[in-house]
């Protein structure tokens, strides 16, 4: 991944430019020491001045208002607060019109942001002062007073909470009062930008001590950077919280969230000032000190998945290529690329205006549908259907285009939703609540409607990870997820709400994937890589997880590694430099999950082969044949080992071989009722006649037959028998019975054999 920068031969602004700001994604707006306020139109490259500031109004920060919640106000959202030198904010529509200016500190005002609600606004100063504001510009109250200047904030994903700089210090404060403050030491010298992301709850800082640094909420440090030559001045959160930039003088530099470097551009700007992310968090504005505005676009960004890799080489052009015969597709849209994602044979790419769904064996005719809004923000893929997030809600979809559903739920917030909190398998949609924390909502795919009677998932502690498994049926789908206090937990989406059910399977996991082809599930564990074979485990013999279980040291994967995708038997690991690790695990627990049914079916063909008949029967019950378990139950209670060793041979349809093994041991009505039993009935009489026992037997179940039927004799050998004879079936009962008898005290002059091992 790479910046592809534009720089303008001639600065549009005279002096230095001090902030930037997008209304959309081809849009924006700079401000500059020059007092003027510039529009670009990046579609048309032409640039139009909306209003010359006062000589005494020097501008030093902008921020538009929230756009998602503009739609009902329209008025409201086309307006942003501009902070200057004289000690005041401005709220300033988007045609130039200063619409309020307000006296809100003693000093330069050096920061202001809307809050994610757009309900309030914080503005910080030279004076120290922290101020909250309403959206119309008066004060509701004065949150802090340091004493020293305060040079940027930003709000906390929930908007409750405010980050603020002191000098090396970082402060963030709760808006409730007496609540607790938490501030660390941050650098060693003065901190002079944040930014806090509300999709992955991260913290960014750059000082003058020329580092940049990530810190998660709690103000552990996750990330140092080594010193640049001169201090960093600007650092800012792409919407998706996925990458961040950062600028300093005559630099501009593209990082992973984890804190690597992706790219590092060396454009001649002067320092840059200010950094702002188009809304679909691909392009990059930069306020450069030398009154540039530097443009950089985020290009060759990677998708892989088995043997296809797929590059964006420009903002609307694809490159597929196959590693097996090194084929290359080259893929052309008609709009910039925003988000794309390659899994389950699918390539899904969202454009600014539609959707393009691209099979892996056919790269030439996409399936192609029009989206809603243009701003996806996240793509997740099953095997039957894919998952679009974007600022209105979500919405799942069908490789073949088809709109299968968009669950909902009290208070969603679609614009913090990530692959973390958001899980999709082909049944199922799995959301974590951001209200509370607590709360997994789950939702039937197809229809979008809360999965079983409306309730939810709910967990003692905070969640922070989830993960659905993706094979098999409904009633057995698993979600396992991480908490806060990274224990590992699983359970059954359709048995949630008994505390019971949530079982613990491992402590101290910072990351999870379960395998795209069967329910295998991996973790990184403290020191660690874990693989759960079979994670059920848990649910049948806690006893024997330890041995279902492949552990191997973590500690080459250095700090912090994550893991990418579980394709497989293949599992990809990002580690805390960027680079990746493949690890290949054994394939053949895989193989019992994909083939379970075949192999209790072989087992149980081998089982009758070798007349064992215990194990024939368990293995025909685990593949559902019940008529056949029946039957081998039967089997087991026959009274002789020939009349067992006969219906073994019967059950693999060795009729002639049963009835010759019976007939041998002297056992003829046995031999005549098989004949019965398979309606042999020509066969059935001419035994009867032969050994001169049982014809009546054999007419009466005749007669039984034909009865049941409604149907009339024709056979000329069961006419003759029959005639003049009467049936009594209680005689034929009772002689059956003697049958029997005989036969069960023949073979009581040793042990009855027991089913298995028996041989001819």
């Amino acid at each position: 991944m790479r910046l592809k920068i534009s720089l303008l031969k001639e600065p549009k602004h005279q002096e230095l430019v001090s902030c930037v700001g997008w209304t959309t994604a081809e849009e924006l707006y700079s401000c500059s020491d020059d007092h003027q306020i510039v529009k670009w139109n990046l579609l048309t490259g032409e640039t139009s001045q909306i209003v010359k500031l006062p000589d005494d109004i020097y501008p030093i920060d902008l921020h538009w208002f929230p756009k998602s919640l503009g739609i009902k106000k329209q008025t409201q959202a086309e307006i942003f607060v501009l902070t200057s030198s004289d000690g005041k904010f401005h709220l300033i529509s988007k045609l130039g019109r200063v619409e309020k200016s307000v006296e809100a500190h003693c000093g330069a005002v050096l920061a202001g942001r809307w809050n994610y609600e757009g309900t309030a606004l914080v503005t910080v100063g030279e004076d120290g002062q922290i101020k909250i504001w309403s959206k119309t510009g008066m004060l509701r109250s004065t949150l802090a007073h340091q004493g020293t200047p305060v040079y940027s904030v930003a709000w906390g994903p929930d908007s409750e909470k405010v980050l603020y700089t002191a000098g090396k210090q970082l402060i963030i404060k709760p808006l409730q009062p007496n609540a607790k403050i938490l501030q660390w030491k941050a650098h060693d010298g003065i901190i002079l930008k944040v930014d806090w992301n509300s999709v992955n709850d991260l913290i960014l800082s750059a000082g003058e001590d020329c580092k940049y640094k990530v810190w998660d909420s709690y103000g552990r440090p996750l990330y140092s950077s080594q010193p640049h030559e001169h201090p960093i001045t600007s650092v800012a959160w792409a919407p998706d919280g996925e990458l961040f930039a950062v600028g300093s003088f005559h630099t501009l530099r593209l990082c992973d969230k984890t804190g690597w470097s992706y790219a590092l551009e060396k454009p001649n700007t002067g320092s840059i000032f200010n950094i702002a992310w188009s809304i679909d968090g691909t392009q990059i504005a930069g306020a450069c000190g030398n009154g540039h505005v530097v443009l950089a676009h985020v290009v060759e960004q990677r998708w892989e998945w088995k043997n296809f890799q797929v590059t964006l080489t420009k903002r609307r052009t694809m490159q597929v290529r196959n590693v097996l015969n090194d084929a290359v597709d080259l893929l052309e849209f008609r709009d910039r690329v925003i988000k794309a994602s390659l899994n389950y044979a699918h390539l899904v790419v969202s454009t600014s205006l539609q959707c393009y769904v691209f099979s892996t064996k056919n790269w030439n005719t996409p399936l192609i549908f029009d989206l809603k809004e243009g701003t996806v923000s996240l793509i997740l893929q099953a095997e039957r259907h894919f998952l679009l997030v974007d600022g209105g809600g979500i919405y799942l979809y069908s490789y073949e285009g088809r709109f299968l559903s968009s669950p909902k739920f009290p208070g969603m917030r679609t614009d913090i939703l990530n692959a973390q909190t958001v899980s999709l398998s082909n049944d199922t949609i799995a959301i974590k609540d951001k209200a509370d924390e607590k709360i997994i909502f789950l939702f039937e795919a197809s229809t979008g409607k809360p999965m079983g009677d409306g309730k939810f998932l709910s967990h003692k502690n905070e969640v922070l990870e989830i993960a659905l498994d993706q094979k098999g049926l409904t009633n057995d789908r698993k979600i396992a997820f991480i908490d806060k206090n990274r224990d590992l937990y699983i359970t059954s989406v359709k048995r949630f709400g008994k505390e019971e059910q949530i079982v613990k399977l491992g402590t101290m996991v910072h990351t999870l994937a379960w395998s795209d082809t069967c329910n295998i599930l991996c973790g990184l564990q403290d020191t660690r890589f874990t693989v759960w074979y079979y994670p059920n485990t848990v649910y049948v013999d806690r006893d024997i997880l330890p041995k279902t279980l492949y552990e191997r040291d973590a500690s080459e994967f250095s700090k912090n590694p994550h893991i990418v995708s579980f394709v497989g038997n293949q599992v990809t690991i990002r580690r805390a430099d960027g680079s990746l690790v493949h690890i290949s695990i054994s394939p053949y627990p895989a193989i019992l999950h994909e083939y379970e049914q075949t192999m209790w079916a072989c087992l149980a063909a081998m089982a009758v082969a070798n007349r064992d008949m215990t194990t024939a029967e368990i293995a025909y019950a685990a593949i559902g044949e019940i008529d056949k378990v029946q039957y081998i139950n039967s089997i087991k209670n026959l009274p002789s080992k020939e009349s067992k060793m006969a219906h073994i041979l019967m059950f693999s349809g060795n009729i002639q071989e049963a009835e010759t093994v019976l007939l041998q041991a002297g056992l003829v009505y046995q031999a005549i009722q098989i004949n019965i039993n398979l309606y042999n009935w020509e066969r059935a009489l001419e035994l009867a006649v032969k050994y001169k026992t049982h014809v009546d037997t054999v007419l009466a179940y005749r007669q039984k037959f034909l009865e049941t039927f409604g149907k009339q004799e024709t056979n000329k050998r069961y006419l003759q028998y029959a005639e003049g004879l009467q049936i009594d079936w209680e005689k034929i009962k009772a002689k059956i019975e003697m049958e029997i008898t005989k036969e069960r005290e023949r073979s009581s002059g040793s042990q009855p054999t027991k089913s298995t091992g028996l041989k001819h």
